[in-house]
């Protein structure tokens, strides 16, 4: 079975040899491949080479164009440094206040090189591995772009003194996200993630009137092109997931932070499945093969056996190797 035939099989509630394997490697797959993460996060052919690699190596059944979350910020005008081995930084060009955020226009996506390096990237990873992988495109989500955008305590501050504003500008980040979409699944991504991190750190009240119709606009444009949506959103979740569930989504992430998947595990509609969410640090990097096994095998009993195996969040550069093959058997403890 192939990684593509696995995932799509596995959402549909058909039977499939094992759950889909769906690690986030960004810092680490840059590191396996002996590449720089400057040309990881720059060079669209560098990062394909590299998650292609670690997908034959490691038996993993997806491969995306995730690296750093400022491709979309870039193009809204963020001077963005990339550093020859370390995370891209924002360097300069926050918009000064959430007047000068609401007047923004939306950007064109192929007018700016980070975001047609994503479109060339899926084109590529359609060329070189065909039908073998799920491949994943990426847009940021509009609370995640409002902060790149203002900065985390600018975009705090603007959450609850000028919300007008601020959903005046999420709309016009939305807007370009819809674009940016449509020219990611017409280069051939059978998935679309939206990042929205900051959300586990608003609240349910600030989350619903910023973001929650507005994620499920975007599924429902994910949908409409049809592919398939996947949420992620990093930290504890657990006072959001119902309404991260009810966007539509049809794979929705969880992060080792949320307690437990089994009270939420029947919210899921048909089609619906978690990923997650073994602690990428205490467990993957850190932990026995015993260990990984056995959290793989939690999370998956929590969901009633809906849940893609993936640890919370980005697996660290410290992993071993050792322990990223561990990984990848647990999931053939799985049965389904």
């Amino acid at each position: 079975m192939t990684g593509l035939e696995r995932t799509l099989s596995f959402l549909k509630g058909e039977s499939v040899d094992r759950p889909p394997f769906h690690p986030i490697i960004m810092r680490w797959a840059a590191l396996y491949d002996k590449a720089l993460y400057r040309d990881f996060c720059t060079d669209p052919y560098t990062k394909c080479n590299a998650m292609i690699h670690c997908a034959e190596d490691f038996d993993i059944d997806w491969v995306t164009v995730m690296s750093d979350p400022w491709a979309e910020a870039s193009a809204f005008g963020i001077e963005v440094e990339y550093p020859e081995n370390g995370l891209p930084v924002d360097k300069d060009g926050h918009l000064p206040n959430a007047a000068a955020a609401a007047r923004l226009r939306p950007y064109r996506p192929m007018d700016n090189i980070r975001c047609g390096n994503r479109i060339v990237e899926i084109r590529n990873y359609n060329k070189v591995a065909g039908k073998k992988y799920f491949i994943v495109g990426w847009v940021e989500g509009p609370v995640a772009e409002y902060v790149d955008l203002r900065g985390a305590t600018g975009a705090s501050l603007d959450f609850l003194l000028e919300p007008e504003n601020v959903e005046e500008t999420m709309d016009v980040i939305t807007e370009s996200a819809i674009d940016f979409i449509k020219l990611q699944i017409d280069a051939g991504a059978h998935c679309i993630g939206i990042g929205d991190a900051f959300c586990s750190q608003i609240g349910p009240e600030l989350y619903n009137r910023f973001a929650f119709s507005r994620q499920k606009l975007l599924v429902d444009q994910i949908h409409n092109k049809g592919a398939i949506a996947k949420l992620h959103i990093c930290g504890n979740t657990a006072s959001i997931l119902p309404l991260m569930i009810a966007t539509g989504a049809d794979i929705i992430d969880i992060d080792h932070l949320v307690p437990t998947m089994a009270e939420f595990s029947g919210l899921l509609g048909p089609g619906q499945v978690f990923s997650g969410k073994a602690d990428p640090v205490t467990i993957i990097q850190d932990g026995t093969p015993e260990m990984i096994r056995d959290s793989v095998i939690n999370d998956f009993i929590q969901t009633g056996k809906r849940c893609i195996v993936s640890a919370g969040c980005e697996i660290t550069p410290g992993t071993s190797i050792d322990n990223m093959h561990a990984f990848r058997r647990a999931a053939s403890f799985l049965h389904l």
